[in-house]
């Protein structure tokens, strides 16, 4: 007996998986919040070399015309024609006779003045962390995705070892714990640190709440249920640019991303394990309370539901064994899902977060850019909703990958003063990398087993993770070649979308509950199959009703 005919018993898509999905929306709107973060607190205002000798007006930062001159005879310009960002005449009168002569320029000797009208305060402008120091407010974004590596590791083994509730929770503490901390960083070590932390604590709530969604759900729902899932991120995302534009000061901007840990903490004491996990651990007394109150909710009183019919759905495999991330390598086939999935995940967290953080990349309103950004996704997902159940997971997850890196490569050699036709182009692109990153979740979620599915998400995680981290990096290849962040993006998408193709497709198939049932193919739901499985019940149903008649 399997796991999806006592779920057809209670009511596989009803009230309660429709609260289950409420409930765990909230914590994909958290995510957006905190994982974008980054272009705003980190933003870099225009700024010049601090002029104390000039008076209050140009160290604020508000260059009127007349003070036009004063900068003129001060600061160098750049071949452009604009002012020097990073370098000031140490002798304004010999500069004034000699402005070839580079050895009056200094480094900014007396800090910087950054134009406050955009931001009022962010991390390079608390901690001046601008030109020969700019890659240290790049590197906070790679921390922050260091954590979320390292969190996917940690949290995608102690879910499978000690269930998705428990460390939900957790994550819900740590995140709000952290990220009120980090708000009140007086140094940037401590905000790096506590960013990191904060990257490894939200992992939990990506990861353990798709697949906790995913396991109350039958087969014919699953596409559904992982695209609303997904608009959670997007209603975040679209949050946060409508945040980012009425609070300019970085500390207070992560305050309010923080608050919403709490209403998800509250929202907890609702959330119910996953049966499916339970059974599969040998917890059938646990299981079946959670599958009792899932009948009643969806008005099914007429389920039956004894320990002893229960136990037969427990996965004997994992009943004297513990799971680890080396079963992902032990077997064939799962060694081969492990090893192209993880080139999936790599490409897709590489090239989105490529694409997300570059929101002043375009010459528009960076507010603006990303509030559009945001709200392509929703269209985008919806589309792949449609688009799943039609040509497949792996179709839409290799085609649409191959898509975002042929847009890049294409927006790359498009001149940049055509700013409206590289903006489309990459709103364009953003929408496919969302579609992407949608479709990986449920296509990962379907592929693993569930004795290591948390381990499987863990991992494909974690390896997201490292592209996500090394986005930022690259974009600092520009200084180097202007066509080379596109190019790697480009490249990076298109092979490991090519990748994809070795991949199983997991359409209309049933949840794998155990690692044979993926070596073996136990849990194709063939016609065939489902036609042995019914006939066996149905003799099995009438030797019973003999013997009681006997």
């Amino acid at each position: 007996m399997r796991f999806e005919e006592v779920l057809e018993e209670v009511g596989s898509f009803s009230k309660f998986q429709f609260l289950v999905l409420h409930l765990l929306c909230l914590p994909r709107v958290i995510l957006p919040l905190n994982f974008l973060l980054h272009s705003f607190i980190s933003g870099v205002p225009p700024h010049h070399c601090a002029l104390p000798h000039l008076g209050d007006e140009v160290s604020d930062g508000l260059m009127g015309l007349a003070d036009q001159d004063a900068l003129a005879l001060n600061l160098p310009q750049d071949p452009d024609g604009s002012f020097s960002s990073c370098q000031v005449y140490g002798d304004p009168d010999l500069a004034l006779n000699n402005r070839s002569n580079v050895t009056v320029r200094l480094t900014c000797p007396n800090g910087w003045v950054y134009n406050r009208t955009q931001f009022h305060s962010t991390t390079a402008t608390q901690w001046d962390l601008v030109c020969d120091n700019k890659k240290y407010n790049q590197l906070l974004a790679t921390f922050f995705f260091i954590g979320v590596t390292i969190g996917a590791v940690i949290f995608g083994y102690l879910s499978d070892k000690f269930g998705r509730r428990p460390l939900i929770l957790v994550s819900f503490l740590a995140s709000a714990v952290f990220g009120t901390a980090s708000a009140f960083s007086s140094s940037y070590v401590m905000f790096a640190v506590i960013r990191t932390l904060c990257g490894v604590s939200l992992t939990g709530m990506s990861i353990t709440t798709m697949a906790l969604s995913i396991e109350w759900i039958d087969i014919e729902h699953r596409t559904f249920t992982g695209t609303i899932i997904s608009l959670g991120w997007s209603v975040g995302n679209m949050l946060l640019s409508l945040l980012a534009y009425c609070l300019r000061d970085w500390r207070h901007l992560v305050l309010v991303v923080t608050s919403p840990c709490l209403a998800a903490i509250i929202s907890w004491w609702w959330i119910p394990e996953s049966a499916r996990w339970l059974l599969a651990n040998g917890k059938v007394e646990e299981a079946k309370t959670y599958l009792e109150q899932c009948a009643r909710m969806n008005s099914k009183h007429s389920a039956k539901l004894d320990s002893q019919t229960l136990c037969k759905v427990t996965v004997t495999e994992a009943a004297n064994k513990d799971y680890t991330y080396l079963d992902l390598l032990r077997t064939q086939k799962i060694r081969k899902i492990t090893i192209c999935s993880g080139l999936l995940w790599f490409a897709v967290a590489f090239t989105y977060y490529g694409i997300s953080l570059n929101i002043t990349g375009f010459g528009l309103n960076m507010y603006l850019t990303h509030f559009v950004y945001a709200a392509i996704e929703v269209p985008a997902k919806v589309g792949t909703y449609f688009v799943l159940d039609r040509i497949g997971r792996r179709n839409v997850q290799a085609y649409s990958l191959i898509t975002v890196g042929g847009l890049l490569g294409i927006n790359a050699v498009i001149p940049k003063e055509y700013t409206v036709v590289r903006t489309c182009i990459a709103v364009t692109g953003k929408g496919f990398s969302e579609a992407a990153f949608t479709t990986a979740f449920l296509y990962t979620a379907e592929l693993y087993p569930t004795v290591i599915r948390q381990c499987g998400l863990g991992y494909t995680s974690f390896i997201g993770r490292i592209g996500g981290s090394l986005a930022p990096l690259v974009m600092l290849l520009e200084d180097l070649w202007v066509f080379a962040p596109a190019l790697v993006f480009a490249l990076t998408a298109v092979l490991c979308g090519s990748v994809v193709f070795l991949l199983p497709e997991t359409l209309n198939e049933r949840l794998p509950e155990n690692i044979l049932d993926v070596e073996e193919g136990r849990h194709r739901s063939t016609p065939r199959n489902q036609a042995t499985e019914m006939s066996e019940m149905q003799s099995a149903s009438s030797k019973v009703t003999r013997g009681e008649m006997q």
